[in-house]
């Protein structure tokens, strides 16, 4: 049987380097206004629009930003990326981490990632292009890391990264832990990768016990506000901002997770 203390255990490790099928998985980025897609595209809508907001402001920029469980995506990195000289990206799933190198190298058959920036493009007043954001994504993303986020002490072992001016994490820990207290102990080594007056922005969703990524269903363990806040503010970090976004009717889901809301944080680690 697992051990259900270990933020992450041996059986969810080779669950996802098995069974996460990045392809399906970017099938979610596919921004579509039919009701079968409508829930992802509010997704993604609504964190771009929050992205955006967070890094337009001039507030948050530096020399370096660590994304921790960047998945196949790059999609949370399109508002920051003008913001960082350096951009290090990772993920504890090797074909996820091929995904995005693929996407770097311009590839044949890489996912197109438009449809994404114009909207981020649009919400700046079409003050940059696609075009430009993508050379400044490729430019800019320095490292894609193998991440195991059960690995307190150094996520990126046997490679070191000096602390960030920013972290981001998306849809990450709450489906790495198998608990709350598993879920602490990773919370706390993703601050443990920012420097002291440095700011975390963190997505995931609320009150989740599943997913699902094409037939292969992975469990989540369940999050409140509440729960979150307080963790970070043991942590050490200050809440500035948390925009919550209800989920859709149940009736109109398709059953591919569970979750009540998804959100978009702002921290300040003191």
């Amino acid at each position: 049987m697992a051990d259900s203390s270990k933020p992450f255990a041996n059986s969810d490790q080779e669950l996802y380097q098995t069974r996460f099928d990045p392809k399906a998985y970017l099938g979610y980025y596919q921004l579509s206004e039919s009701p079968t897609h409508e829930d992802n595209s509010r997704f993604v809508n609504f964190v771009l629009c929050h992205l955006s907001q967070t890094f337009s402001s001039g507030k948050y920029k530096g020399k370096k930003l660590i994304e921790v469980g960047t998945g196949p995506t790059i999609f949370t990195l399109i508002s920051a990326c003008e913001h960082f000289e350096e951009l290090v990206v990772s993920d504890y799933v090797d074909a996820n981490r091929r995904e995005v190198e693929k996407w770097l190298r311009a590839e044949d058959g890489c996912f197109n990632w438009d449809p994404c920036i114009q909207i981020v493009c649009d919400l700046e007043g079409k003050r940059r292009t696609p075009a430009v954001v993508t050379e400044t994504l490729r430019q800019r993303i320095k490292q894609v890391l193998k991440c195991d986020i059960t690995s307190l002490e150094n996520p990126f072992h046997p490679v070191t990264v000096e602390p960030a001016d920013c972290v981001i994490s998306s849809l990450c820990l709450e489906a790495a832990s198998k608990d709350r207290e598993a879920y602490r102990r990773s919370l706390g080594a993703v601050v443990g990768l920012l420097r002291h007056g440095g700011v975390l922005v963190l997505i995931g969703v609320l009150n989740e016990t599943f997913y699902m990524v094409g037939d292969q269903r992975f469990p989540c363990v369940s999050l409140s506000q509440d729960f979150i806040q307080q963790t970070l503010s043991e942590l050490g970090l200050s809440v500035q901002r948390f925009t919550l976004q209800p989920a859709l009717d149940s009736e109109r889901k398709d059953l591919k997770c569970d979750y009540e809301g998804y959100f978009c944080l702002v921290a300040h680690k003191d």
